[in-house]
C-alpha cells in the first residue's frame, strides 16, 4: 500500500502535516476528510523515502537521520503495546502517530506497508539496514519464531539504552579535557602568531644579540605567521590521506592494530570491543539465535577486523567440534579471565548469563579506566600550558634584563 506525505488544513483551520497509507490518492484524500483534515498538497513518499534513506551522505538527510534513542522509545514504545495484546498492524499504526521524527515516521510507515502485504516483522525491518542493525533483526526474528516478540523488544530497548548510557558516560568524561586542548592550542595559536611578533619587533629595532630562547622564539613566530596556512593544509592532508588509507583493506588492518596494540588506548579498546562482542552474543542466546549464527552476526558489529578474524577461526572451530572458550583461546586479543568465564558458562549450561557479566565486568573496567585516564590528562595539559607559555615569558623576559645590565 503506497504511503503519503500530506498538508492540509483541520476544522479550525490549523496547518496539519504528516503521513498516511491509501491504496491510491483519492482513498488518501477521502480517509484525510473523514477524520476531519481537509488535504491541500499529498504526494507519494516511496520515492522521497528512498532518497532519504538510500542514500545517507545527503546533507537533508543527516539532517533528519533517525537517532539510536529515537529506535530505543520505539523498540520500547511497540514492545508495550504489544504486551497488552494489540495486533502488530495496529501497533505500528499507532506508533507511526507518536513519532515525532519525521525520517522515522516514513520508515514505520514502509514497515507497516511490508506488513500489511503478509511480510513478517523481521523482513520488513531487513529492508532498511541503514536504521536497524543485523542484530535488531535477528533478534527480532528469533522473537517472531519463538512467539515472545514483546519480550524480545524490551530487551533490544535495554540493550541499546544501556550502550548508549555508556557511551554517553564516556564523551561526557572526554568532553572537559578536549574542550581545554582545542581553547589551549587557540591561546597559543593567538599568543605565537599576534602578541609575540609585536613585543619582539623591539628587539629587532634595537639589533641587540638575542638569547637562544628568544631566537628559538622569534623563528616559530615568523613561521606560523608566515606559513599558517601550509600547517593548516598539511595536517588537512595527513588526516585525509590516513582516511583514504585506514578504508582500504591493507589500511584497515593496520588501523585496527594499531588501536588494540597502542599503549593506554589499546588496552581500552580491547575491553570496549570484548564488552560489545559479550553483550551482542549473550542478548542472541538467550533470544534463541543458535552459536553459529549468532557468532557470524557479533563479528560484524565488533567494528575491528582482527578480533573478526578470530571470531571467524572461532567459528570453524567449533564446527569441528570444538568449545567456544577453546576457540577463543587462539586469539591473543581475549583476556584470560574472559576465556575463564565463557568455559565455566559452558560447562554449568549457563553461557548467555556468563556472556552478560563478562560485558558487565569489562564495562565497568573501561569507564573506570576512562575516568582516570581524563583525571590524569587534565593535569597534563596544564602543566604542558604552563612550560609553553613559561617558556614565552622568559624568551621575551631574558633580552629585557640583558638590557638592563647594560644600562647598569
Amino acid at each position: 500500500m503506497p504511503v503519503y506525505e500530506y498538508q492540509a488544513l483541520d476544522r479550525a483551520g490549523k496547518n496539519r502535516s504528516g503521513i498516511i497509507d491509501a491504496d491510491s490518492p483519492i482513498a488518501a484524500r477521502q480517509k484525510l476528510r473523514g477524520s476531519g483534515v481537509f488535504p491541500v498538497s499529498l504526494r507519494e513518499t516511496s520515492t522521497a523515502f528512498k532518497e532519504k534513506v538510500g542514500d545517507y551522505p545527503s546533507v537533508s538527510t543527516f539532517l533528519k537521520r533517525v537517532r539510536p534513542g529515537e529506535i530505543s522509545a520505539a523498540t520500547r514504545q511497540l514492545a508495550i503495546l504489544l504486551g497488552a495484546g494489540i495486533t502488530l498492524v495496529a501497533s505500528l499504526d499507532a506508533l507511526i502517530s507518536q513519532v515525532p521524527n519525521p525520517l522515522l515516521k516514513k520508515i514505520l510507515a514502509q514497515i507497516k506497508e511490508s506488513v500489511n502485504e503478509g511480510n513478517s516483522l523481521a523482513v520488513s525491518l531487513a529492508q532498511h539496514p541503514r536504521v536497524f542493525s543485523e542484530i535488531y533483526v535477528n533478534m527480532v526474528k528469533a522473537g517472531e519464531e519463538s512467539g515472545s516478540l514483546d519480550l524480545v523488544l524490551h530487551r533490544l530497548a535495554e540493550l541499546s539504552e544501556h550502550q548508549q548510557a555508556l557511551r554517553g558516560r564516556l564523551k561526557a568524561a572526554l568532553a572537559y579535557p578536549v574542550f581545554m586542548l582545542f581553547i589551549g592550542i587557540l591561546v597559543l595559536f593567538f599568543l605565537i602568531t599576534f602578541i609575540v611578533p609585536n613585543i619582539t619587533r623591539i628587539f629587532d629595532e634595537m639589533h641587540q644579540i638575542l638569547p637562544l630562547p628568544t631566537l628559538i622564539l622569534i623563528g616559530v613566530s615568523d613561521f606560523f605567521k608566515s606559513f599558517w596556512w601550509l600547517v593548516a593544509g598539511g595536517i588537512g592532508c595527513v588526516l585525509f590521506l590516513t582516511r583514504r588509507f585506514s578504508r582500504t583493506p591493507g589500511g584497515r588492518r593496520l588501523w585496527d592494530r594499531i588501536k588494540l596494540g597502542a599503549p593506554l588506548i589499546g588496552v581500552l579498546n580491547t575491553k570496549s570491543a570484548i564488552a560489545r562482542f559479550s553483550r551482542t552474543l549473550g542478548s542472541l542466546l538467550q533470544n534463541g539465535v543458535p552459536l553459529l549464527s549468532a557468532l557470524g552476526i557479533v563479528r560484524n558489529i565488533v567494528n575491528n577486523v582482527r578480533i573478526a578474524d578470530a571470531i571467524d577461526d572461532a567459528i570453524d572451530d567449533i564446527q569441528s567440534g570444538r568449545g567456544l572458550a577453546a576457540s577463543l583461546s587462539k586469539s591473543r586479543w581475549f583476556p584470560p579471565i574472559a576465556l575463564q568465564m565463557i568455559s565455566a558458562g559452558e560447562q554449568s549450561g549457563r553461557l548467555e548469563d556468563m556472556l552478560n557479566r563478562i560485558a558487565d565486568v569489562f564495562e565497568g573496567e573501561v569507564e573506570s579506566q576512562a575516568l582516570a585516564m581524563t583525571s590524569m590528562l587534565e593535569p597534563v595539559m596544564i602543566l604542558a600550558m604552563g612550560v609553553t607559555v613559561g617558556f614565552i615569558v622568559i624568551s621575551i623576559l631574558l633580552p629585557i634584563f640583558e638590557m638592563n645590565q647594560m644600562i647598569r
